[in-house]
C-alpha cells in the first residue's frame, strides 16, 4: 500500500520543478516500462493494478514491484486512460558532450522545439533510423515531461539527450551542420557524408539567427503542393530517411 507522502511525490513527477528536485520521472504503459526496465536505465519502482499482474512475471525478475489500485493509478497519471503499470526512473547523469561521442555519427539538433509530441516523436523518429544522440538548446521542451515520454513509445530508453549552450556547441565542432532552410540544397540531391549535425528549429520559428548563422550549409525539402510550412517531427524524418538511403548507395 502507498503512503499518502509516497502518492504526493508521484503526483509531483507529472511537472519538471520537482521531476529536476527528486531527480525522477515516470513512464507509463507497459511497452514502455518493459523497454525502460530493459535498458541502462535505473528503476526506482514499479506500481502495477492486478489486471496486469499476469504480464508481471516477465519483469518482476528484474525489479521490485508493488501491486495497487487503479483508484491511486488514476491519481499519478496524467493520461486520459489510466495505464495499468507505471514506472518510477531516475533521470541519468549524461557524460560531457564532446568530439569523441559524435564522431563518425549523424546526431539531431533541436533548436528551440516546444511541442512534447513532436519532441516524442522525433526522438521515435531517430530511434528508428539508429541515430542515438540528440542534442537540444537549453530552451527546448524537456524530455522528461510525461507527455513526451508517452510519445516515444519506448524509444527514450535507448537515447542519448544532451541540453547544451547550442551556439558553443556549433561554434566549435569540425563536423558538418546541416541547418533546415527554406533557401537551401534540395535535400534529394545532398550528399549528407558519413557524419554531421542536422539542425532542425522551432515550429513557429526556425531556426533562431544565432544558430542560423553557424549552419554550414543549408538543406530545404522541396514544396510540391500549396501548404505553408511542413511539422518538423516530419521534416526531421524526411531528413533521417535521406541519411539512411545516402548510406545504402
Amino acid at each position: 500500500m502507498l503512503s499518502k507522502s509516497n502518492i504526493s511525490l508521484l503526483q509531483s513527477l507529472q511537472h519538471k520543478k520537482f521531476r529536476r528536485e527528486h531527480g525522477l520521472f515516470l513512464v507509463e504503459g507497459y511497452k514502455s516500462v518493459s523497454e525502460f526496465i530493459n535498458s541502462g536505465y535505473q528503476i526506482d519502482a514499479v506500481y502495477h493494478t492486478r489486471a496486469i499482474a499476469p504480464k508481471m512475471l516477465k519483469l518482476s525478475q528484474k525489479t521490485n514491484s508493488l501491486e495497487i489500485s487503479s483508484a491511486i493509478i488514476e491519481k499519478i497519471t496524467a493520461l486520459k486512460t489510466p495505464p495499468d503499470i507505471i514506472a518510477v526512473v531516475k533521470i541519468p547523469q549524461w557524460p560531457v558532450l564532446n568530439a569523441t561521442t559524435l564522431n563518425k555519427k549523424f546526431a539531431i539538433v533541436l533548436d528551440g522545439i516546444q511541442d512534447p509530441g513532436n519532441m516524442g516523436t522525433i526522438i521515435r523518429t531517430a530511434d528508428w533510423f539508429g541515430i542515438e544522440n540528440i542534442i537540444c538548446s537549453e530552451d527546448c521542451v524537456e524530455v522528461y515531461n510525461p507527455k513526451v515520454v508517452q510519445a516515444t513509445m519506448g524509444s527514450l530508453s535507448r537515447m542519448n539527450v544532451h541540453y547544451v549552450d547550442l551556439p558553443s556547441i556549433l561554434a566549435n565542432t569540425k563536423l558538418p551542420i546541416y541547418g533546415a532552410l527554406l533557401d537551401g540544397e534540395n535535400i534529394y540531391s545532398t550528399d549528407f557524408g558519413t557524419e554531421g549535425l542536422i539542425v532542425m528549429g522551432n515550429e513557429g520559428n526556425g531556426l533562431s539567427d544565432e544558430v542560423k548563422r553557424l549552419v554550414t550549409k543549408a538543406i530545404t525539402i522541396p514544396r510540391a503542393g500549396n501548404a505553408e510550412s511542413l511539422n518538423v517531427a516530419i521534416a526531421t524524418a524526411i531528413f533521417c530517411s535521406e541519411i539512411n538511403r545516402n548510406k545504402l548507395k
